[in-house]
C-alpha cells in the first residue's frame, strides 16, 4: 500500500463506498458523502480528490473552488454523471471523467495518472490539464459546435502556445511517458 491519500466525494453512498473499496488496498482512502463534509475534511494531506459534481447543498463545483482558493496541493478528478459543456474550460480540475466507472482498473488508471501529474513541473501539469479539457469536450461535443465556440478556440490556442514554450521540456520527456498521460485522459473519456 502506498502512502498516498485519496478523498472520495460522492453523495451517492454506494458509489463512494465502492470506489473506496476498490482503492483501499492501494491507498489511504477517506470518504465524504456530501460537499459540506468534503469541505470540512479538506487539508494538505490529500494527494487526489475524486469529486462528484452534482451534489445537493454544496456542489462539487463549490468544493473544487474551495480546494483551489485555499491552495491545497492536490490533483482533482471530477468523476461525475454531469455531461461536460463549455463551462468546464474555466473549472480548475485536473481530469473530468464521466460516470460510470465499472472496473477497478479504470479507477486505478485515473488515480495513477493524477498522482503522476503531481511529479511534473507546473507548466507540464497545466498542459496536461488543458489537454484533458480538450479531450473531454471533443469526446462529448460535435466538432462543428466546437469549431464555432470561441472559448474552445481560445483553449486550443492556449494549448498550442504552451506546447511551444514547453517544446524543450516535452522533448526531454520520454515519449512513452507523455503518451501514457494522453492515453489515460482519453481512456477516462471513453474514447
Amino acid at each position: 500500500m502506498s502512502n498516498h491519500r485519496i478523498l472520495v466525494v460522492d453523495d451517492e453512498q454506494p458509489i463512494a463506498d465502492l470506489f473506496a473499496r476498490w482503492l483501499e488496498n492501494r491507498y489511504e482512502v477517506r470518504i465524504a458523502y456530501d460537499g459540506a463534509e468534503a469541505v470540512a475534511m479538506l487539508d494538505d494531506s490529500y494527494d487526489v480528490v475524486l469529486l462528484d459534481r452534482d451534489m445537493p447543498d454544496v456542489s462539487g463545483d463549490t468544493v473544487l473552488e474551495t480546494i483551489r482558493e485555499e491552495g491545497f496541493d492536490c490533483r482533482v478528478g471530477m468523476v461525475t454523471a454531469v455531461e461536460p459543456d463549455f463551462d468546464v474550460i474555466e473549472m480548475g480540475y485536473d481530469a473530468y471523467i464521466v460516470k460510470p466507472i465499472t472496473e477497478p482498473s479504470e479507477l486505478y488508471a485515473i488515480v495513477e495518472s493524477l498522482l503522476r501529474r503531481s511529479t511534473y513541473s507546473s507548466d507540464v501539469q497545466q498542459l496536461l490539464t488543458l489537454s484533458s479539457k480538450q479531450a473531454t469536450l471533443e469526446a462529448r461535443i460535435d466538432q462543428s459546435e466546437l469549431d464555432r465556440n470561441e472559448e474552445y478556440q481560445e483553449l486550443i490556442a492556449e494549448i498550442r502556445t504552451l506546447k511551444g514554450s514547453l517544446s524543450t521540456t516535452l522533448d526531454e520527456m520520454d515519449d512513452a511517458e507523455l503518451g501514457k498521460e494522453m492515453v489515460s485522459s482519453t481512456v477516462a473519456q471513453g474514447r
